[in-house]
């Protein structure tokens, strides 16, 4: 018998968690040249920041064998011109640089492609419109 949970509506993502080799880089990365707000450091080798309403973790394997995280974070911003001025400004080197990707009946889809220290998939995305 089941709980009376027929169709659970999942809700909005609460955490994205990220493994690291050297969490101090990373935290200097994420905070210093991304602007991300530090939140906390936990034991053994964790770190949490705030991105909007989702909170990163990024955390450091504790043994060869644990398990990695890996994930591509896209950061909505509303002038990806401007943001990744802003970022370069702060050492992040773009692979690719802005450019639009898709264009919808009502904005364009624009994104532009980095990596943290571990070689992380990060982007900057942004929904221009007319």
């Amino acid at each position: 018998m089941n709980s009376g949970i027929q169709n659970p509506e999942l809700g909005d993502i609460g955490q994205i968690g990220l493994t690291v080799t050297d969490l101090e880089k990373a935290v200097a990365f994420y905070r210093d040249a991304l602007g991300l707000k530090h939140l906390f450091n936990a034991p053994p080798a964790m770190a949490f920041f705030a991105v909007g309403k989702v909170r990163l973790m990024l955390s450091c394997q504790e043994k060869p064998d644990s398990e990695r995280f890996k994930a591509a974070l896209y950061f909505k911003v509303a002038d990806i011109e401007a943001a990744r001025n802003a970022l370069a400004g702060r050492g992040v080197s773009f692979e690719v640089e802005p450019h639009r990707l898709a264009k919808m009946p009502d904005h364009e889809l624009w994104m532009a492609f980095f990596r943290d220290p571990d070689k992380n998939l990060l982007a900057l995305m942004c929904e221009k419109r007319g």
